[in-house]
């Protein structure tokens, strides 16, 4: 090639090499061991020009689907939410984008202005009286829980529901492997956490329950049973629930939970291919010196201003390693940022808004879709804005001749539940209209 954006010549090289004394560049490798050398050029084709290569990218882009082309019906984690423009004008502001992380807090204020409001709006809508400046994801934020509870009680155990998302069960038994804390599982029953099988699953050793509301299938728990029957028994109840579900389900915290948790993508951060995501974490004032990862503080300094401050980090950063409750070493504070933004946005009537539409659209779409032959309900609870059927044919099979129609189906639950095989999982936000909704059935109804 007789250009390229490289600025250094070849008089430039050859002049660099003789001010380190050496012939050639690869005299600067000679300590690695020959056999690990590679000694061809690298297998790739022949360098693009640049129109080439954006032309070339962007055919390769158009092989995945989108959600800009593909009308969304699949949830189970990752949502298809509005996002308010302002959301995105606010945080790509530089001050904002660009710092990663507030390790010189005093320099920091305007970011920890923000995620001290994130902490106080995560706090208003679950009922809790702490939260921290955010998790990795709603995984890490249910395992982390689950640490918490075990550190804070000196307990070994965790009755986790099997509604809770298969996902999270797992990242908790990663975490739970090394920490030798035994799991055990709440069966379902009807969609919902078996009530009567919950007491016999809780011992001495049972640090917290675990229950997500609303849960993996949809359906809305009763909580305020669940509390009682944990703290009857002298464990802690961890709440794993959706945010948008806070518009117009009670509090978690009303309810008697006294760690809540979950993900907080559907409050505008855009679905991008399994991330960044943000867990969210809240818990009791009696709990608060054992939550993991970092709180903002408002103070005021010697002079009586107002001001943010890092406090609270019962992480091994910052203390003895034996002591923390928590390795986790980094918070998402662009995404608790976002989130921060969107909650503001929206405000109390907005949230409601936008949860009152998922329900009764979910709904709507539930009792079209249940009126088709070959379309059966599966759980007869309520629910917020997810649901399951049962197809007279392979979930998989309907996916794909959805997919070819530029629908994206439900997930299949077979995958997870084999006792739910042909089973769908749909989801329904307030971004899908009555029209797409009528397509879907009428798909549906084309392929069933």
């Amino acid at each position: 090639m007789a250009w390229s954006y490289l600025p250094h010549t070849k008089a430039d090289r050859r002049e660099m090499l003789d001010a380190v004394g050496v012939d050639s560049v690869e005299k600067l490798f000679e300590d690695v061991p020959a056999d690990l050398r590679m000694t061809r050029t690298l297998n790739l084709p022949p360098a693009l020009p640049e129109q080439g290569l954006v032309k070339h990218l962007k055919a390769l882009a158009k092989a995945n689907a989108n959600l800009q082309e593909l009308t969304c019906f699949l949830g189970a984690g990752a949502y298809d939410h509005y996002i308010p423009s302002v959301v995105h004008h606010i945080i790509g502001r530089s001050e904002f984008y660009t710092a990663y992380t507030q390790y010189q807090p005093e320099i920091s204020q305007g970011y920890l202005q923000a995620l001290w409001e994130y902490q106080s709006m995560i706090c208003e809508i679950t009922g809790m009286e702490v939260a921290n400046a955010s998790m990795y994801d709603g995984g890490t934020a249910v395992a982390e829980a689950a640490m918490m509870a075990c550190a804070s009680s000196k307990k070994t155990a965790i009755v986790m529901a099997e509604t809770v998302h298969p996902h999270y069960r797992e990242t908790f038994l990663t975490y739970a492997k090394d920490k030798k804390i035994e799991l055990k599982l709440a069966p379902y029953s009807d969609g919902l956490t078996d009530l009567n099988k919950i007491p016999q699953l809780i011992d001495d050793s049972t640090a917290a329950v675990v229950v997500q509301f609303s849960n993996f299938f949809g359906c809305i728990e009763d909580l305020k049973s669940i509390a009682e029957i944990a703290h009857a028994k002298g464990a802690y109840l961890i709440a794993v629930v959706d945010p948008i579900s806070m518009g117009l389900l009670e509090s978690p915290g009303a309810l008697g939970a006294d760690i809540v948790v979950g993900e907080g993508q559907g409050l505008g951060i855009p679905i991008s291919f399994g991330g960044p995501y943000l867990g969210f974490f809240a818990t009791t004032e009696k709990l608060m010196r054992k939550m993991p990862g970092r709180i903002v503080g408002q103070t005021v300094d010697n002079r009586g201003n107002r001001g943010f401050v890092l406090t609270l980090q019962a992480r091994e950063q910052h203390i003895r390693r034996e002591k923390a409750t928590s390795n986790i070493c980094s918070n998402e504070a662009l995404c608790a940022l976002t989130s921060a933004v969107y909650m503001s946005t929206l405000g109390k009537a907005g949230l409601r808004e936008v949860a009152a539409q998922c329900i009764q659209k979910a709904h709507y779409a539930y009792r079209s879709l249940t009126s088709l032959k070959g379309c059966e309900p599966v759980f007869s609870g309520a629910f917020f804005k997810e649901f399951t059927v049962r197809l007279n044919k392979p979930v998989s099979d309907i996916n794909k001749k959805l997919l070819a129609k530029k629908i994206l189906g439900g997930l299949d639950l077979g995958k997870y539940y084999p006792e739910l095989e042909n089973c769908m999982l749909i989801c329904v936000t307030e971004k899908r209209t009555k029209e797409e909704i009528d397509w879907l059935v009428r798909e549906m109804g084309e392929v069933l």
